[in-house]
C-alpha cells in the first residue's frame, strides 16, 4: 500500500526529481546543454571527444600530458576478445544491431577481472574499456553482417576517425573526422533520460558497470527513446524531394501523425545541438555534390513548424535527431546503425552517471531505487481472490 499523502501518478516519473547530479544539465526553457559546467556547444568543434570523455569521467578537463596518456589507454582498449568476434560471426545477420551490442557489452564482463571488484578505480577502468570497445563492436558487426572481415582498430587514429575507418576500411579526412567528432560530443550526455535512468537504477543495486550499461543499451533500443534519427531518415527517404514536403506535412498532421525530429520532451525551444549539426549536414551534401537531404530537411523544418502552429496553435521545435539523420547518411553510415552510433557516444555519459550513482558524495552509495506502486487488483478487483482448485474451475475436467 502507498502512503495516502503521496499522490499516485502514472506519469513515467515525469516532473519528479529523483537524484542530484553534477554530470550535466538540460535547461529546456533556454535551450542549454551543460556538461560539468561547460556548454556542450562550446565543446563541440573545439574540444575532442576524448577530452569530453575525460571531463565526464574525471570531472575536469585534462592537461596536455593527461590527455595524451588517456588517448593511449583508449587505443590499447579498442581490441575486443576473439571469442566475441566469433560470437558475432555466429549471430544471424538480420539480428537487430542494438540487441547485438547489448549482448556484446554483457559478454565483456566475462573477460574483465575488474567486474568482480566494487571500487571507484575499477569502475573507472571499466568505463574506459567500454567507451573504447563499444565503437569496435558496432563497426565489427556492420562488416560481419555484410559478409566482410572486421577492420582491426588503428593505433594511430583518434576515436572518431578510428570508428569511421573500422566501418569503411578507409581513413577519413580531417573535415569528415571533425564533423563526426563533434556529433559524438553532442550525443555524449543528456542528463536523466530513459537510458541514463536505467543505468543508474541498475547501478543502485551495486551491479557492475557492464550490467548497468547493458541495461542502458536495452532502454535506448526502444522505439520511444532511441532510433528517432533512423525514423527521420526513413521519413526523408519516403518524401523523396523538396516539392513533396508540403503534401507530406499536411497529410501527416491531418492523420494525427508526427513529423519525426520535431518536438522534444524537455526543450521548449530549438535543441541547441540541431543548429550545430545542420551546417555540417549542408557541407557534407556539398562534398557529395548533392544537398538534396539537407535541403529537404530545411524545407520540412520550415513547413512543419508553420503547419503545426496553424493547426495546434502552438510552436514545435527541432531536435538533435532532425539533422543528425542526414549528416550520418551523408557519412555513409547505414540507417539502422544510427542508434548504435548514438550508443557509441552516449556510453561516456552513462558511465559517468554510474560512477556518480555508486561512488559520489559523502552518503553511502548506492541508495537502492525502490519506488512504490498502488495495487489496483485484477479481475477480482482490489480484494483478494478465493482460490478454486483446478478440477472445480469452470471449463475444467472435474
Amino acid at each position: 500500500m502507498t502512503n495516502e499523502c503521496v499522490p499516485v501518478l502514472n506519469s513515467g516519473l515525469r516532473g519528479f526529481t529523483v537524484a542530484t547530479t553534477k554530470v550535466s544539465d538540460v535547461n529546456g526553457a533556454k535551450g542549454k546543454l551543460i556538461y560539468r559546467g561547460y556548454p556542450a556547444k562550446d565543446l563541440a568543434g573545439t574540444a575532442s571527444f576524448e577530452e569530453v570523455v575525460y571531463l565526464l569521467l574525471y570531472e575536469r578537463l585534462p592537461m596536455d600530458e593527461e590527455l595524451i596518456a588517456f588517448k593511449d589507454v583508449l587505443i590499447k582498449e579498442r581490441h575486443i576478445p576473439d571469442v566475441i568476434i566469433q560470437t558475432l560471426k555466429a549471430t544471424p545477420p538480420e539480428a537487430l544491431p542494438m540487441d547485438v551490442l547489448q549482448s556484446a557489452i554483457a559478454m565483456f564482463g566475462h573477460h574483465d577481472a575488474d567486474a568482480k571488484e566494487h571500487s571507484h578505480e575499477a569502475a573507472q577502468r571499466i568505463s574506459v574499456r567500454l567507451i573504447a570497445k563499444t565503437a569496435t563492436v558496432v563497426a565489427a558487426w556492420e562488416r560481419i553482417r555484410n559478409g566482410k572481415a572486421p577492420v582491426a582498430p588503428s593505433d594511430s587514429l583518434g576515436h572518431a576517425a578510428n570508428f569511421l575507418y573500422m566501418i569503411s576500411g578507409e581513413t577519413p579526412d580531417d573535415e569528415l573526422t571533425s564533423f563526426f567528432d563533434a556529433a559524438l560530443i553532442l550525443h555524449a550526455e543528456h542528463s536523466f533520460n530513459a537510458s541514463t535512468f536505467s543505468a543508474r537504477q541498475v547501478a543502485s543495486t551495486r551491479a557492475h558497470m557492464y550490467s548497468a550499461i547493458a541495461a542502458a543499451v536495452g532502454s535506448l533500443s526502444g522505439a520511444l527513446h532511441g532510433g528517432a534519427n533512423t525514423r527521420v531518415m526513413q521519413m526523408l527517404l519516403e518524401i523523396g524531394s523538396v516539392d513533396k514536403v508540403e503534401d507530406y506535412v499536411r497529410n501527416i498532421l491531418e492523420s494525427g501523425g508526427k513529423i519525426m525530429g520535431l518536438g522534444h520532451a524537455v526543450y521548449q525551444v530549438d535543441d541547441p545541438r540541431a543548429h550545430i549539426l545542420a551546417p555540417m549536414s549542408k557541407k557534407m551534401g556539398e562534398r557529395a555534390g548533392d544537398t538534396k537531404w539537407y535541403d529537404l530537411s530545411k524545407e520540412l523544418e520550415a513547413k512543419g513548424k508553420k503547419a503545426f502552429k496553424e493547426k495546434k496553435g502552438k510552436d514545435i521545435f527541432v531536435n538533435v535527431d532532425f539533422y543528425s539523420a542526414s549528416l550520418y547518411y551523408y557519412m555513409g553510415i547505414p540507417v539502422d546503425l544510427f542508434t548504435p552510433v548514438f550508443a557509441v557516444a552516449r556510453v561516456a555519459g552513462w558511465a559517468a552517471h554510474v560512477l556518480e550513482e555508486q561512488f559520489a558524495g559523502a552518503a553511502p552509495k548506492p541508495v537502492l531505487y525502490r519506488p512504490e506502486s498502488e495495487y489496483v487488483g485484477d479481475y477480482c478487483g482490489p480484494d483478494e481472490c478465493k482460490f478454486i482448485p483446478l478440477d472445480e474451475r469452470a471449463g475444467g475436467n472435474g
